[in-house]
């Protein structure tokens, strides 16, 4: 029982061009004075922002800001956690700031709209002869929700998204479009890659990508600590690799993936919605009863061979996640990665039977932008989650204090509850990044009360 199994026309145009109202969101002069609910993907986040706009072009978002009063934040798919967008100004939508714009093919550079989603980013790589290097497990994000929050993949020789940028646009709180890269600004260019929005609006990003390729993935069932004696040896051989620990069980389910000349063979239907729902109702309906929980679980594993598939690689990489949680995941020197799953778990099986979601892990590579959670270190990421409609809180308070003692970076979009003071320490670059800030955007156009409490701004 694999992963799969287990984690189972113009007239219309017209009409709604006339009727602004039926639309997500309204252009810059049609969102005044009009009041729309925005909410993140697992309903944690909120806000009832007093404009909510998707400028059609650089003109109408560089009046949209300077004209605000603050805050203004941008909101991207809502797949993040934290509350990063909520704002009772200004909150932007970057739809119409999609698709791709150039390629240039001798560099293998490609220069995407930063609100295109990451979903709608393989086939037209793909057809003009590229391919990001890697992706998350997620593809809902837009590249700029993405590169703010430093999204990552797996693969210990893989960075993050933004390690891969090149180069980039926004505009600031003076309404001014700003350019940056390594050769052109670029002490900005190490700020912005990973901003948590702060600095401004992404407009255009440009990546560093490569030739396409397929990939094949292959997923086991094997004991945890048969795992985690290979956790290094299998981190290394392969191209990418991570696991999820199946809560009150022994059993972890493994995924690598390879570059690979075979065939394809063409992706299975995911299961995992499925497969998690089936663990919620084994939670539901054993209570406490985590010894028969457990027995259950294995023997539903035991014996469970491999599964093996081929496709190209925007096929492969990213997961549907249909079945909505709450997250918290920090991001670890790797050398630190089975210690701390081990002691997750011994929290989770002495205080939390509620628990059913599966733990992950993955590797990710070191980069050099000033807030990346990888800045200058090799990282392993352990994440924990939990289902949309119950309380995360105490399970979340009992497992990031293990976090803390092994030196580890909160995800930006994910939950945690540090704040100025610890996060300086975990930053070399912290200082540099709050001048940046302050010089770009010195009335805190772009901070909201999340924003603050990071920086230590009051």
């Amino acid at each position: 029982m694999l992963r799969r199994d287990l984690l189972k026309s113009i007239a219309v145009g017209s009409f709604f061009a006339a009727h602004p109202q039926f639309l997500g969101m309204a252009s810059a002069a049609q969102a005044e004075r009009r009041v729309i609910p925005w909410q993140n993907w697992s309903g944690v986040e909120s806000c009832v922002p007093q404009v909510k706009s998707a400028p059609r072009d650089l003109d109408e978002l560089a009046s949209l800001i300077k004209q605000a009063k603050g805050p203004v934040r941008a909101a991207g798919s809502g797949h993040s956690f934290t509350p990063l967008v909520p704002t009772e100004d200004t909150l932007v939508s970057l739809r119409r700031f999609s698709g791709l714009h150039s390629v240039d093919a001798e560099k293998l550079q490609a220069t995407f709209g930063a609100g295109t989603r990451l979903g709608s980013v393989g086939e037209p790589l793909s057809q003009a002869g590229q391919a990001l290097h890697n992706m998350p497990d997620i593809n809902k994000q837009t590249l700029a929700g993405a590169f703010a929050t430093g999204t990552h993949g797996t693969g210990q020789m893989l960075g993050a998204l933004h390690s891969h940028l090149v180069a980039l646009k926004m505009v600031t709180a003076s309404g001014d479009l700003v350019a940056c890269s390594r050769e052109h600004n670029p002490e900005l260019f190490d700020a912005a890659r990973v901003s948590l929005g702060s600095l401004g609006i992404l407009t255009e990003v440009t990546l560093q990508n490569r030739t396409p390729y397929k990939l094949k993935r292959r997923s086991w069932v094997e004991p945890l600590e048969d795992l985690l004696a290979r956790l290094e040896k299998l981190g290394e051989e392969n191209l990418t690799f991570e696991f999820f620990l199946i809560p009150f069980s022994n059993m972890a389910i493994a995924t690598t993936t390879n570059e690979t000349d075979e065939p394809i063979t063409g992706r299975p239907a995911d299961d995992d919605n499925e497969g998690v729902l089936e663990l919620k109702s084994l939670r539901d309906k054993l209570g406490w009863f985590s010894g028969l929980r457990s027995w259950l679980i294995n023997q539903a594993v035991k014996g469970q061979g491999e599964e093996e598939f081929v496709d190209v690689w925007w096929k492969i990489f990213p997961y549907e996640r249909e079945v909505r949680f709450n997250e918290m995941e920090y991001h670890l020197p790797a050398e630190t990665g089975a210690n701390v799953v081990r002691a997750v778990r011994d929290v989770i099986e002495k205080k939390h039977h509620e628990v059913f979601f599966p733990i992950e892990f993955r590797y990710t590579h070191s980069d050099d932008a000033w807030l990346s959670p990888f800045y200058k270190r090799a990282s392993c990421s352990v994440a924990v989650h939990r289902y949309f409609e119950e309380d995360f809180k105490a399970y979340f308070a009992d497992v990031e204090p293990i976090h803390w003692a092994h030196e580890g970076r909160p995800h930006w979009g994910k939950i945690h509850t540090l704040g100025a003071e610890a996060l300086s320490k975990l930053y070399p670059r912290w200082q540099d990044f709050l001048d940046v800030r302050a010089t770009l955007d010195p009335s805190g156009k772009f901070l909201n009360d999340h924003l603050r409490h990071l920086f230590g701004i009051v």
